[in-house]
């Protein structure tokens, strides 16, 4: 009451009231439209207890106002310039002849007043300051239709109008029946129940106030979401969006992507793209990589629609997309996790306008200054493993050999991007493990271990994957055998002079003819040493063998001491070879 009071005395000190204005027509400072009869009374009761003159009334459509007044023109126009000014009202306020006013609302039991009425004058501001911090008496909610007149407000709402209301006393905790537009036993119950809860008499008849209050409440969460109905013609689509929280970013086909604009870090994709059943698959396969699709949660894919739900501790994404007519459209809707209300309200009205309109995006659609990269799928990120490592084929079923850093602390393994794999043998001492997927594989060839003695100083090559998976085949990387034991004099391990990186770690080590001496060793420190660049460590082809040989895992060898050409050695290194990548 005191910061209304000094707003009182700031229109008092501020204006004068001139000789005959009360003959002119009155007109009001218009400071807010609320699309709900609840909101409306809120906020009008809010500045009720800031400023003077305040009044509510219905604008039809659905629309209340929040007004100061009535005033002169001139005197209005000078309110509205002073409250902007120091903040009391919202900048976009205007000056509005009340002609579209209709039933008053607020203050309750006045009626809307048709001539302007004096600003407070300056030769007794006290006693206005007195009456102004009278205290506000909160009266009961008087009925705005009697119970007659609520059962034929409510005859002419139309079916879907209905099956809304149910859907807000579901919401709301009252109703648990079907959603039917059919107002039965249970329904009238749950009216009863919500007009109790909400001190109002328990007709089992929900009033056209009621109703608006009702609907405000399910409402007030989208608060700040600004949901618009937005026609984007490159993509082909119209619905609904949180216009409040995203706003338009770029066009990366198959996406016309909206990204955050303020503290909720929520996306939306809209899906655009011509083609078939074979692109809607790969669609569904590619989605499933990106970093805003977490890899929990349910996904659907039938013969020409896909939906795809992924939640995590972080987001809850939501994906889904039809085929139709040789277009494929959907959208994507990612939110942040533990906002589950507001999340399932804005997907819910998204889901319901979906409409494809004509028009589908062009594939070679790519707006201005829109960053491509490899990481990158149509601008969005993809996920990435903890760590991509190398290993080979052992066997005609696909058991891999690898290294135990690349297994170390991983949820899920995979092999060369496809097959997921489990430990079946691990020796720590070796730092060897053996993977197996359960899906059927047929290398295209498999490695033999070499059992004859190598020689010092001959050429070796390993093959694996330096950059990870920006690579589709395995490099090789040619050195020389240095030693057959380490520098400490290891007996199980050969010392390699060769420059290789951490992603080769896993691989096979390589003689001129093609068959494996053993597997690099990752470039940790050994014994306390950090080797130089060009060292590198394997371990011994028969070190290996006696432990696959100990957990009964077949293996196949050679005796040969064979030279063939680099471009030869190089096809069976990417035959045996295959990337072995580490998940969370």
């Amino acid at each position: 009451m005191i910061v209304r009071a000094v707003m009182t005395a700031f229109l008092m000190t501020a204006f004068t009231t001139g000789t005959g204005w009360a003959q002119e027509a009155g007109v009001w400072v218009q400071i807010e439209a609320q699309p709900t009869l609840a909101e409306a009374e809120r906020r009008v009761r809010a500045y009720d207890q800031t400023l003077p003159d305040v009044s509510g009334y219905y604008l039809g459509s659905g629309w209340y106002a929040v007004a100061l007044g009535p005033y002169a023109p001139a005197d209005a126009q000078s309110v509205l310039r002073q409250l902007r000014a120091q903040g009391a009202i919202p900048s976009d306020s205007y000056v509005v002849d009340g002609n579209a006013f209709r039933s008053q609302f607020y203050p309750v039991g006045v009626g809307a007043p048709t001539t302007p009425q004096p600003l407070p004058g300056t030769d007794e501001p006290e006693e206005v300051a007195v009456a102004v911090e009278e205290p506000q008496v909160e009266l009961p909610p008087e009925p705005d239709e009697t119970p007659r007149e609520a059962r034929a407000s409510e005859a002419e709402l139309s079916r879907d109008e209905k099956k809304l209301l149910q859907i807000a006393l579901q919401w709301a905790g009252f109703y648990n029946a079907a959603i039917d537009g059919a107002y039965g036993r249970g329904t009238r119950a749950a009216m009863s129940a919500w007009q109790e809860a909400n001190l109002y008499e328990a007709t089992g008849v929900l009033t056209t106030r009621q109703r608006a209050e009702l609907l405000g409440q399910y409402n007030a969460v989208l608060e700040g979401m600004d949901l618009q109905l937005v026609r984007d013609d490159a993509a082909g689509i119209e619905m609904q969006l949180p216009t409040g929280v995203v706003e338009f970013a770029a066009y990366s086909p198959p996406f016309a992507r909206y990204e955050p604009k303020g503290d909720v870090d929520a996306t939306v994709l809209l899906i655009s793209q011509p083609g078939g059943q074979d692109r809607l698959f790969g669609l569904y396969e590619i989605l499933q990589t990106l970093e805003i699709i977490p890899t929990e949660g349910p996904r659907d894919r039938g013969n020409s629609s896909f939906t795809i739900e992924g939640v995590d501790g972080a987001r809850h994404s939501y994906v889904t997309a039809t085929l139709n007519n040789g277009e494929i459209k959907g959208f994507a809707l990612i939110w942040p996790a533990a906002d589950e209300e507001r999340r399932s309200r804005v997907l819910q009205e998204m889901q319901a306008s979906f409409t494809s309109i004509d028009g589908v995006l062009d594939p070679g659609l790519i707006s201005a200054g829109e960053e491509q990269s490899v990481d990158l799928v149509s601008g969005l990120a993809i996920r990435k493993p903890l760590r991509d490592r190398s290993g080979f084929y052992i066997d005609n079923r696909g058991t891999v050999l690898t290294a135990t850093e690349a297994v170390d602390g991983c949820g899920e393994l995979v092999l060369d991007g496809a097959h997921v794999a489990d430990i079946v043998h691990q020796d720590d001492a070796l730092g060897i493990a053996v993977l197996r997927s359960s899906d059927a594989i047929s290398p295209r060839d498999v490695a033999s271990f070499q059992t004859g003695v190598p020689r010092l100083q001959s050429a070796v090559a390993v093959a694996g994957f330096p950059y990870g998976g920006l690579l589709s085949s395995p490099a090789i990387t040619f050195g020389t055998l240095a030693d057959l034991r380490g520098l400490n004099g290891e007996g199980e391990v050969k010392r390699l002079d060769i420059v290789a990186q951490s992603g080769d770690a896993g691989g096979p080590v390589l003689d001129n003819g093609g068959a494996v001496l053993g597997m690099l060793l990752p470039r940790a420190a050994r014994n306390g040493q950090v080797l130089p660049p060009e060292v590198s460590y394997s371990v011994n082809a028969d070190a290996i063998t006696a432990s696959l040989e100990a957990a009964g895992i077949g293996f196949a060898t050679t005796d040969t001491l064979a030279a063939v050409t680099p471009e030869r050695l190089t096809r069976t290194a990417a035959a045996v070879t295959v990337l072995v990548s580490c998940w969370e």
